[in-house]
């Protein structure tokens, strides 16, 4: 995939907000602690920096370094410049985090790491954004969701995610020879996207998706039947269905029973979903989700700069790091008569 350069749009004044005040409080807490321990050379203080450094990183936004970055550090020095051009890096590091665990099977945590990395991308990165919406369109598939509609209509992304979109029907419908002419039709395309092995893993998918389909309108349904309805091209399709159907009720997929003496799969009476767990489990997701993103937007909130305020002088500098020394010093001596 050919990097996009990803640029910070401009500042906009927003309301203060608690979370995103706290985690600029505290990085400037943990930079003034490193600097009075290390004109004092003192352990402890430098200990306290790290404890509270673990303690912040868990929650600290990318946009909260770059607050920090444009307070500590004048916009124009070298530092500031080589500092801040490392924290787009960090949306590429999920995006390649979630490329990893796909492939490693582990679809949670790479939806995850994709999804992060394309809420987190600059606005102006719209191609990086874009190839993170498709890996995670399809990790999405893999774990037998189907992305909402309003994934595929972003603004700028609508003709990039056409073949995804086809892709998806298709597996929402469980149609296998739809899922094979998208397939081939896309081919190119998934090809450059290197999302074609993916794609072969979804067959599956598909396969299961129209099974459950058939159990749903069908109250008993011969294996030959479902064979033709999955439009399955094996040279003994009828056992193929039969160890497919199998499979599926070992999984908990669908509830029914196999007749092998008649070679009939037999579904079972379909309860009241509502009388389960399963809304409840809906809802709590749905629900974690959003509050997760309210989280993480808060964090990500930046603020402009205190213009208003005037910048220390290097006399008034001065004088602070000498009280600042003396106070160091005063503390050690105390520190000794206590002992």
């Amino acid at each position: 995939m050919t990097d996009v350069q990803m640029s910070d749009s401009e500042p906009q004044a927003a309301p203060p907000a608690a979370p995103a005040a706290s985690a600029l409080h505290h990085l400037k807490e943990i930079a003034s602690v490193i600097e009075a321990g290390s004109l004092s050379k003192e352990v402890r203080r430098i200990s306290r920096a790290v404890r509270l450094t673990v303690a912040l990183r868990r929650r600290l936004a990318a946009r909260d370094v770059s607050a920090f970055l444009a307070f500590a550090l004048p916009p124009s020095s070298e530092a500031y410049t080589r500092l801040t051009s490392l924290v787009p890096k960090f949306c590429r590091y999920l995006f390649y985090l979630g490329k990893i665990r796909t492939i490693q099977l582990e679809y949670t945590d790479a939806k995850e790491s994709l999804l992060q990395a394309a809420r987190k991308a600059p606005i102006t990165a719209r191609g990086f954004r874009i190839q993170c919406n498709k890996w995670a369109i399809i990790v999405r598939l893999l774990l037998g969701e189907i992305p909402e509609r309003t994934v595929f209509m972003q603004k700028g992304m609508k003709e990039a995610l056409t073949p995804y979109f086809e892709l998806t029907n298709a597996v929402r419908i469980g149609d296998l020879e739809l899922f094979r002419a998208v397939a081939d039709k896309f081919a190119s395309t998934f090809s450059a996207d290197r999302t074609r092995n993916l794609i072969v893993r979804l067959r599956h998918n598909v396969i299961r998706t129209g099974l459950r389909n058939i159990s749903i309108s069908y109250s008993r349904i011969s294996l030959a039947d479902i064979a033709k309805k999955l439009r399955l091209d094996s040279d003994n399709p009828v056992a193929d269905a039969e160890s497919i159907v199998a499979k599926a009720i070992r999984d908990g997929a669908i509830d029914a029973t196999i007749d092998h003496a008649n070679g009939w799969m037999v579904s079972k009476e379909t309860g009241d979903v509502y009388s389960t767990n399963e809304p409840q489990i809906a809802f709590n997701s749905r629900i974690a989700f959003c509050l997760n993103m309210h989280n993480e937007a808060v964090k990500a909130m930046r603020f402009p700069p205190n213009s208003h305020k005037e910048k220390e002088s290097a006399e008034k500098r001065r004088e602070r790091l000498q009280q600042e020394e003396e106070l160091a010093k005063h503390m050690a001596e105390e520190d000794d008569d206590d002992f």
